[in-house]
Formats: structure tokens, C-alpha cells, sequence
């Protein structure tokens, strides 16, 4: 079995939760559909997950319940609604939400661009990130801006990975969805994998 799988079974056992919450989290959406995938067995048919990527989400859930905070709230804090929300470069900069490197980036590559909106604050968001590793080049940080200007839209039906991989010095940025098993050969280099629903709901906590 895949390790990076938990079974169902499993991971009400692991988490204490039921199989009524664990569906009634679904139906709020404070799981992802994508998250429950069928797989064959011995046995017949079962549900697995994300290992990771669950237990995190439940363990984030459990703590807000703990602190008597409703699921719709709960709903809004692991998914937060951002749509409305516009920032000057200024503004995102003084509020820490992203760093002066990543505005520059994106200005240089959207000069039009006044106030950044939901999109364009999480796409400068993630650029970020993955300058501060060190590992990612100021040029690479505008391929990535680019896919995600992209491809944004193609991920709002389902959970999505922006993916930037180098060989012999020639960076590729791509949009994959999370459950995904990506292969590149030898030669290849996988800088960074990050998954955008984790990304918007550390940007909505910044902008909280």
C-alpha cells in the first residue's frame, strides 16, 4: 500500500472522529472531495487519504472545536473566502503578507497592476515562499507567477500543486493536481511542490 495513504479505517482510528463527522466536514467542505479516493483492494472497494495532509486537517479542525468555534467558522478559517480582498503592493509589504523581493517580482512582470487582488495576492504569496528557500531565482519567481496567472482558474474545481523543477539549469513550472504521483527523470531536479489550499489558508491567516 502507498505510504503516502491512509485508509479510512485507519484514520478514524488514528483521530478519534467518527464516520458522521468525518462526512459532515466533508459536506462543509472542510475536507476536500479530492481527498476521498477509491482504491481496489483484497477486500473490495476503499476510501483513502492524503496521509499528511488529513491528519493535518483534522488536528486543525479538533483545535478550533476545542475553542468552541462553529464549523461554518471552522469552514472559513481552514477555506477562507478572499475574493473580496485588494491590497496596494505597499500595503501587502507593511501587513507582512508578502515580501518587498516577491512585490518587485510581480511588478515587474504586471507594471498595470495597482491593487492586488485575491489571485494576484496568493500567486505573490506563493512566489514568495519559494524565493525564501534560496533555492529559487528571481527569473524562476516570475515562470511561477506566470503559471499560476495561467492556470488559477483550472484549479478552482479541484486541489492543485504548483510544481517548479530545474534541469541542466532550465527551470519548468507546472500545475498538477494534489493527489497526483509525479515522475521526472534522473536528471531532473524537484525544487518545490506546494499545494495552493495550504497556501490560501496561511494567506488568509496573514490577512486576518
Amino acid at each position: 500500500m502507498d505510504p503516502d495513504l491512509i485508509s479510512k479505517k485507519e484514520l478514524l482510528q488514528l483521530t478519534g472522529i467518527s464516520y458522521g463527522q468525518l462526512y459532515r466536514w466533508k459536506r462543509k467542505g472542510l475536507i476536500p472531495e479530492e481527498w476521498f479516493v477509491r482504491k481496489s483492494t483484497f477486500t473490495g472497494q476503499e476510501t483513502f487519504f492524503p496521509r499528511d495532509k488529513v491528519i493535518a486537517r483534522i488536528a486543525r479542525i479538533q483545535s478550533l472545536k476545542d475553542e468552541d468555534i462553529s464549523l461554518d467558522d471552522i469552514a472559513e478559517a481552514v477555506t477562507p473566502d478572499l475574493a473580496g480582498v485588494s491590497l496596494t503592493a505597499e500595503e501587502a509589504v507593511e501587513r507582512g503578507v508578502v515580501s518587498q523581493a516577491a512585490v518587485e517580482v510581480f511588478s515587474a512582470r504586471r507594471p498595470e497592476v495597482e491593487s492586488l487582488r485575491y489571485g494576484e495576492l496568493l500567486s505573490a504569496y506563493v512566489t514568495d515562499q519559494l524565493l525564501k528557500t534560496g533555492d529559487v531565482s528571481l527569473d524562476e519567481g516570475s515562470l511561477v507567477l506566470a503559471t499560476l496567472e495561467e492556470g488559477h482558474e483550472a484549479c478552482q474545481a479541484r486541489e492543485c500543486d504548483i510544481v517548479l523543477v530545474r534541469k541542466m539549469g532550465v527551470a519548468m513550472c507546472l500545475l498538477a493536481p494534489s493527489t497526483a504521483e509525479l515522475v521526472f527523470d534522473g536528471g531532473a531536479k524537484l525544487l518545490a511542490r506546494i499545494n495552493l489550499q495550504e497556501a490560501t489558508e496561511a494567506l488568509g491567516a496573514r490577512l486576518r
